[in-house]
């Protein structure tokens, strides 16, 4: 559909699942329980028209216009380019007639329609707001009338050049499905309760008659300034035409150790359990990343922005200036507040945005407790890795395991959708606690098959020789290996 045709709804996020907006001249309904935001949409939708310069008109039955412009004031907007009429206005135009023929409820929907349509002629709207279908069904009282009333102002409006919404309350238990036969599209809203934390908000396209749109649920928030819609991720198997390269960390053994570095557009996985030296590797490969110049986003669900610079900084990372510059961008992230729709939008605005290449989460453990009742956090994950991976994204994830020494166990198995995986654990040798990291898995490429020590060491991150005359070292509790299993020290054979 071409974009004459379409009819922006003011709402970026929703006119990209629409293609481009909603049909122009046509009726459409949004539909939804009391509170998930119809009348902040309506208002969106006509403001957008004042905007581009379209006469918009709003029909309240339900609310007052001092009630509407109260919730205009809360997003800061104004309403002095719209025309409102109000339900109590309609019934003052409609003329009285006396009649003891037909039903006193039949006759006042007939004047308040006819007061509606002499309203709507004198006003030429271009946008029509008409909340709520829910009052023109209680005047209607039967069915057959109601559905006759809807077959009027459908054909009234097809009339006229004007693109209609219609809200519709779907608090019922039962509700009535007339309206969504007649209208050219359906938009559903919903808002879903948590045990814990803010409620979650979505919206789906039911319908949309002769226009193509994105299916699915899509996340969307209400905050002051209006609605904001997060577009469902796709993944799509085309990349960008991002240039082959390896990224290095700034240490030589931990570049050998992953075969040469990090490819752009793969993701990696650093697990192992609590204090192991998870998020030091991570920050290494950070740091590095930014003083070659490059865009690095740090998304932390557990550390304080504070926290993380003054560990970066104590571990001769500093991360500051970069932060200052612009290069780094740290964001701090609620687990109870955020959505998964809103977090991968948030990722890609600031990929396309500063052509940042490399993106650390830490950790996937903060990404599981932000959606805990979500029952598709695998394909949450694959949607926003794919993503990455196309614009050639250097994607770090951290994920903590539970247990310390021998017993480990991982909180959700992603270890199939990244690309690389590096494992770090505790292993007790000679009366101390030490630490190993080795690569298990490479899809693109050869890999070290060795264990290597892991320390800190003068403040530093220092990946040291390879692991000899142990075996068990990654178990936790290694044991003496006999000298004839002993072989001699070779590189990796680059063919395997």
């Amino acid at each position: 559909m071409s974009d004459a045709a379409l009819c922006s709804t003011g709402i970026a996020g929703l006119d990209a699942i629409l293609d481009g907006g909603l049909p122009r001249d046509r009726l459409s309904a949004i539909e939804g329980p009391a509170g998930v935001g119809k009348t902040t949409l309506g208002l969106q939708f006509l403001l957008e028209g004042v905007r581009r310069g379209e006469k918009g008109l709003y029909i309240s039955l339900s609310e007052t216009k001092a009630e509407l412009q109260a919730v205009a004031r809360s997003h800061g907007w104004s309403l002095d380019g719209l025309a409102v009429v109000e339900l109590s206005s309609l019934q003052q135009m409609a003329q009285p007639v006396q009649s003891t023929v037909f039903h006193s409820s039949e006759l006042e929907l007939n004047h308040i329609t006819q007061s509606l349509i002499r309203t709507i002629e004198e006003a030429e709207p271009r946008r029509v707001v008409f909340d709520s279908l829910f009052e023109l069904r209680l005047l209607a009282q039967a069915p057959i009338r109601y559905r006759r009333q809807l077959l009027a102002l459908k054909q009234f409006f097809a009339e006229r050049s004007a693109t209609v919404l219609l809200l519709e309350d779907r608090t019922s238990v039962h509700p009535d499905m007339q309206v969504d036969n007649m209208v050219n599209g359906v938009i559903r809203m919903e808002s879903l309760k948590t045990e814990f934390g803010a409620e979650r908000r979505r919206l789906s396209i039911v319908k949309m008659r002769g226009a193509g749109f994105t299916g699915g649920n899509h996340d969307y928030l209400i905050r002051k300034g209006g609605m904001e819609v997060f577009p469902r991720l796709i993944t799509v198997t085309d990349d960008t035409g991002y240039a082959k390269a390896n990224v290095s960390s700034g240490i030589p053994n931990l570049d050998a150790l992953v075969g040469g570095g990090l490819a752009r557009g793969t993701s990696s996985l650093v697990m192992g359990p609590a204090g192991c030296g998870k998020s030091i590797i991570v920050t290494q490969f950070a740091h590095a990343a930014a003083e070659r110049g490059d865009g690095v986003m740090i998304l932390s669900f557990e550390e304080s922005t504070r926290n993380l610079l003054e560990r970066a900084r104590l571990l001769h990372m500093p991360l500051d200036a970069h932060v200052a510059a612009g290069r780094v961008v740290i964001m701090p992230i609620d687990p109870a507040e955020l959505t998964p729709g809103e977090l991968a939008s948030r990722v890609m605005e600031r990929i396309v945005r500063d052509d940042v290449r490399m993106v650390v989460i830490d950790s996937l453990n903060g990404y599981l407790q932000a959606m805990p009742q979500e029952q598709f956090l695998v394909l949450h994950l694959h949607e926003l890795l794919s993503h990455l991976g196309r614009h050639g994204v250097v994607t770090l994830m951290v994920l903590a395991q539970h247990g310390l020494i021998h017993s480990i166990m991982t909180p959700a198995d992603v270890t199939y959708l990244a690309d690389n995986v590096i494992v770090v654990r505790y292993f007790e040798a000679l009366g101390r606690v030490r630490k190993a990291i080795s690569v298990v898995k490479k899809r693109n490429g050869p890999h070290e098959n060795t264990i290597r020590e892991l320390s800190i060491a003068d403040s530093r991150l220092v990946i040291g020789d390879v692991v000899q005359g142990l075996q068990g070292v990654l178990t936790g509790v290694p044991a003496m290996a006999p000298e004839s299993a002993l072989p001699a020290a070779k590189p990796a054979d680059p063919r395997t």
